[in-house]
């Protein structure tokens, strides 16, 4: 298909077009975002998330220790576990608690824009549709007219203009859908993840479990003795 022969097409949508042509640009621009910002290294770096739970369980740091570790990388998960060692050796209730309300905070933030997405999937085959009823009526109006009477090509090419408004907008709509499913789901996994490596957390340095920890290795010592 030529330059030209695409432009004759576009512009057969009519001034639906230009709503739908934005909306398809912003709903480019919020997945190139999202793509960007959900990145697992930026959201659950794997070798963070195992340096601090092995470095709390196994006592190499304390709890500034690992605040500062938590202060030196700028993950997501970064900012969970901060709140909840701000917590370290409260009530396993507590420190839970702490964590869940940044998670929660952490998860709407990587929600951001997805609500945007999921609008233009909605809103650009209304807009389709009203070019096509549009469309409609003026093809109707113009085969009532004196002039078109016996030229019913007249009519399925007013049709055929009037479909290439829907036809445009579910172009966008389809793939605005799709991007909208692959991101929700990427969020779930990765808020499934914080939310398992925080309780993790919270079975390290509540106050239960470092007194179980505590009594477990006062054991020890008197078997070593």
């Amino acid at each position: 298909m030529s330059d030209s022969t695409l432009l004759e097409t576009l512009l057969l949508v009519g001034p639906l077009l230009i709503p739908i042509t934005i909306a398809s640009v912003v709903m480019v621009l919020c997945v190139i975002e999202r793509l960007m910002a959900l990145r697992r290294s930026r959201v659950v770096p794997k070798r963070f998330v195992h340096c601090v739970l092995t470095q709390v369980e196994e006592g190499a740091v304390d709890k500034s220790g690992a605040l500062d570790l938590c202060e030196e990388n700028e993950s997501v998960i970064a900012r969970v576990f901060e709140a909840g060692l701000r917590r370290w050796g409260r009530p396993a209730v507590e420190v839970e608690q702490a964590i869940l309300d940044e998670g929660e905070r952490a998860a709407a933030d990587l929600r951001k824009y997805v609500r945007v997405i999921s609008g233009v999937s909605q809103i650009c085959p209304l807009l389709g549709l009203l070019g096509t009823v549009w469309g409609m009526r003026e093809a109707f109006d113009a085969i009532a007219g004196a002039s078109a009477m016996g030229k019913p090509e007249l009519l399925a090419g007013g049709i055929s203009e009037a479909l290439m408004s829907t036809a445009a907008g579910l172009g966008v709509a389809i793939p605005a859908m799709i991007a909208y499913l692959h991101l929700t789901g990427r969020i779930d996994s990765l808020v499934g993840q914080i939310d398992r490596h925080g309780q993790e957390l919270v079975n390290l340095i509540s106050a239960e479990a470092l007194e179980e920890r505590g009594s477990a290795k006062s054991r020890r010592s008197r078997k070593a003795a």
